[in-house]
């Protein structure tokens, strides 16, 4: 165990199972000597991600649904009552209606339009709301994003919007939070094989296009961007905020496929 982050204690929100980023990332923070809570969904999900937090020392565990007020409140009222402060806040939440993950943007329902929005960005807004007030003597905050926000991605549809509004966000809530020592960035790897990731029409094609062509010829890991999250938020990355943080191999910097590939 390092002690990067000794004597931070911070939630992290997305866990789904040992693949997912979030995941990644609070196994990296906790190896690094963070003290962590975690958010889930529901008993379904409560159970799995019971065992994990587990294995990183954790039996705090608070049921949240990020488009309930009440939810969000009683949540933040456990971290406050049973931690009195918060250091720093993992936000790797978004959903869209699988069935439009396929197919043309333009057919985005409206209903799906809106729901997108509120659980990919809405609620890093609602959770940053309910952490500042906990983070008195500064912080930080960190989403999850993806290329797919300023670039097309075949099939992301609506949630390249959804991302692209979230990315704005991040820089307005760093705006907000700074003079309050409170940091904000997202963490934008590459395809992962993730619960998320597998939702997404031709993820396959696209995890194999991205290996076989990014500059380094490798996806983004969960140890790559565990590392990326203990660094920002660690003292090293005390100046750094508003950012987007591009953990993909280096595929971002492309215009075409190599030449190989073409």
């Amino acid at each position: 165990m390092g002690d990067l982050l000794k004597g931070k204690r911070g939630l992290v929100m997305g866990v789904a199972n040992d693949h997912s980023i979030a995941w990644g990332i609070a196994r990296a923070v906790a190896a690094e000597g963070a003290e962590l809570a975690f958010s889930y969904q529901g008993e379904a999900f409560g159970k799995r991600v019971q065992p994990l937090a587990a294995s990183v020392g954790s039996d705090f565990l608070v049921d949240v649904d990020v488009a309930d007020d009440a939810s969000l409140d009683a949540a933040f009222a456990a971290i406050n009552e049973r931690w009195g402060k918060l250091d720093f806040l993992i936000h790797a939440i978004a959903f869209s209606n699988k069935n439009e993950l396929t197919g043309r943007f333009m057919n985005t329902s409206r209903a799906n339009f809106k729901h997108s929005l509120e659980i990919s960005c809405y609620s890093l807004i609602e959770v940053a709301r309910r952490a500042h007030p906990l983070m008195s003597d500064g912080g930080s905050l960190i989403t999850l994003t993806y290329g797919g926000s300023n670039r097309v991605t075949p099939f992301y549809n609506v949630m390249g919007v959804a991302k692209a509004a979230l990315e704005s966000s991040v820089r307005y809530l760093a705006n907000d939070l700074g003079p309050d020592g409170i940091r904000v960035n997202a963490i934008s790897p590459g395809p992962m094989k993730t619960l998320a990731g597998a939702a997404i029409g031709g993820a396959r094609k696209t995890f194999r296009h991205t290996e076989a062509n990014a500059p380094l010829r490798a996806n983004a890991t969960l140890e790559a961007i565990g590392g990326t999250a203990c660094w920002l938020l660690s003292d090293w990355g005390a100046c750094t905020t508003g950012e987007i943080v591009t953990v993909d191999g280096g595929y971002h910097v492309l215009g075409m496929p190599q030449s190989d590939n073409l």
